[in-house]
């Protein structure tokens, strides 16, 4: 077969080249979406180690799954793909906050015995607690209070209203404030405790 130019081959026959086998065309693929994509991913995730991983998993599975899949709209398809990878990398992200960093900062000669216990139970009821939460609900929790993102981000990330994040973030509140309440006792007490 003559040289692909991806300038001029659209995306229906470059998939169903793939589908064959065609190597070159599946590189062809990649060299054309492969800036966009990464874009889109480090836009979402601000990192760029995450982002390159995402969207080489999504070229691996197009390539791997390439007799099964049957992908319409290639752009729409990467989009979606990113969006939900996104999501699945932040749900299992450990909670970040100035009082974690501060704690991982702390000399070791200022710790105590019980410190490490303490900080465990501390993390692990803070888990358990969000990990309680729906899916959506969860995410948009973690969007909103680890990774610092306005509603409007949140809900132009997720593809959702302004209105459905302030519910979601609404309902959480609720859910969580009392547990909250107690945990951030038990973190402040850590906290001072390490710095005596």
């Amino acid at each position: 077969m003559s040289q692909i130019d991806k300038t001029v081959v659209d995306d229906g026959l470059l998939l169903q080249l793939i589908e064959e086998g065609n190597n070159q065309a599946f590189n062809v693929l990649f060299e054309k979406y492969w800036e966009k994509a990464y874009s889109e991913a480090y836009k979402r995730l601000k990192n760029q180690d995450n982002a390159k991983d995402i969207v080489q998993e999504i070229f691996a599975h197009i390539w791997i799954n390439r007799q099964t899949l049957k992908i319409k709209n290639l752009p729409a398809y990467l989009h979606v793909s990113i969006r939900n990878k996104v999501i699945n990398y932040l749900a299992k992200q450990k909670p970040i906050h100035p009082f974690f960093d501060k704690l991982d900062n702390i000399p070791e000669k200022n710790s105590f015995a019980d410190a490490d216990l303490l900080w465990k139970e501390f993390f692990n009821s803070y888990e358990t607690l969000l990990n309680s939460l729906p899916a959506k609900r969860q995410i948009i929790f973690r969007l909103r209070y680890q990774e610092d993102l306005s509603t409007k981000e949140i809900s132009k990330q997720l593809g959702v209203t302004k209105k459905t994040v302030q519910n979601q973030l609404g309902k959480a509140i609720n859910t969580l404030k009392v547990t909250l309440l107690r945990i951030l006792i038990i973190g402040l007490i850590l906290y001072f405790k390490l710095h005596l």
